[in-house]
């Protein structure tokens, strides 16, 4: 198991430094003179960027306060954001190369000049004409991967936006028409992320007057310890028939048990592998998939085995992946997160191959599953085609 660990980094960290050295070689080496100042700055750039980027991904930096952790985690996630988007960028530009080299070449060559040998050596103006090619290419996949990720890290810090959505749901009375919950998944507060943004989430889901508040996993990446602080506005939520809490992955990255204990202090109602009755229908919780590992998984028995399925169910479970066990057990709607929605294009393509749905509603025999793409990011604090929401889910009775 650890040769087969060795090799997966090994073959990880050849890639990605080849990836690296093609992204230098077309932005820096070929637009640039030898010894000059441009080059020896994104030469620097571009050792710097990638270090940053290995150390910011690991989730505790040894040594390092976690107040500090910022100052690594910021550049090291947007260059690996944008570096993303740079070789996607490069990519086209190796097809636009060509066309704009011969183009060149026609408007430099009048039409009826007799054909010039080939020369054995190459000429200044073709160099010259080279390097012009590489400079206009490199400019424009750097202008277009830092306007990607400025737009996207801009979409972040502003916060996430409101989404409403209506869903029916065939046994809810005629009462409970018009039940709106607030659903809030993967925060994830941290080193990126504090009480700042925190704050902004809190003031976003008191705005719509949600008669419940679902907070729906991934609340943290951090201990109580370190995110007290970052988690104190949390303690200003109001609904008018309470807050609950159900643990996402991340919580269990850290001391889960303190996790609950803190939410309860703060005002939420933890729902662990449990169930409590609202007006019209039952709402139940279960505990992430990851919990398994420490024999604190979800309990679909615990949760909603021995309930009346004639009342409709709510079910919040942070991964999507569990909508089978809610179909068996008779839910009528699970609220779920954890894809981000992919959060950085092409993720929405990836995070389909792990989840059933990777953002908004799709039914699954009787059973709706609506997922929400988050209010924060994890890794780079950017978000390209996967916005930020807080979603009020209105639920709709169709009895008459």
């Amino acid at each position: 198991m650890i040769v087969l660990f060795l090799v997966i980094a090994v073959v990880f960290l050849a890639a990605f430094a080849a990836l690296h050295w093609y992204a230098w070689r077309r932005l820096i080496r070929d637009t640039t003179t030898r010894r000059s100042v441009p080059r020896r700055i994104g030469t620097a750039v571009f050792v710097a960027g990638p270090v940053l980027g290995l150390a910011a991904v690991r989730d505790d930096m040894p040594g390092i306060p976690f107040a500090w952790e910022g100052a690594v985690d910021w550049p090291g996630f947007m260059w690996l954001a944008l570096f993303l988007y740079l070789l996607f960028a490069l990519a086209v530009g190796e097809l636009v190369r060509p066309l704009l080299s011969r183009w060149l070449a026609r408007r430099d060559t009048p039409a009826d000049a007799p054909a010039a040998p080939e020369p054995r050596t190459e000429s200044p103006v073709i160099v010259s004409r080279r390097v012009f090619v590489s400079r206009v290419v490199g400019g424009a996949a750097a202008v277009a991967a830092a306007g990607t990720v400025g737009y996207g890290t801009y979409g972040v810090m502003r916060g996430p936006q409101i989404k409403r959505l209506t869903i029916p749901l065939a046994k809810l009375p005629r009462s409970a028409h018009g039940f709106r919950i607030a659903v809030v998944s993967d925060i994830h507060l941290g080193p990126l992320l504090g009480r700042r943004f925190s704050q902004r989430v809190v003031d976003t889901i008191n705005s719509t007057q949600p008669d419940l508040i679902a907070v729906v996993g991934d609340l943290v990446d951090g201990s109580v310890a370190d995110l007290s602080d970052a988690v104190e506005p949390l303690r200003g939520l109001r609904a008018r028939n309470g807050s609950f809490f159900v643990t996402g992955n991340h919580e269990y990255f850290n001391d889960p048990a303190e996790w609950i204990t803190k939410v309860r202090e703060l005002g939420l109602v933890p729902l662990e592998n449990t169930r409590t009755e609202m007006p019209g229908f039952d709402l139940a919780g279960v505990n992430d998939v990851l919990g398994e590992q420490s024999g604190q998984g979800p309990d679909f028995g615990r949760a909603l085995g021995d309930r009346d399925r004639s009342r409709a169910a709510v079910l919040l479970a942070h991964q999507p992946v569990v909508i089978d066990e809610a179909v068996a057990h008779g839910v009528d709607l699970q609220l779920s997160g954890h894809t981000h929605g992919g959060q950085l294009w092409p993720g929405p393509l990836l995070a389909g191959l792990a989840n059933p749905t990777v953002a908004g509603l799709e039914r699954y025999d009787d059973t709706q599953l609506y997922v929400s793409r988050g209010a924060g990011v994890w890794g780079p604090p950017v978000r390209v085609g996967a916005p930020s929401d807080i979603t009020v889910v209105e639920l709709a009775s169709l009895q008459s």
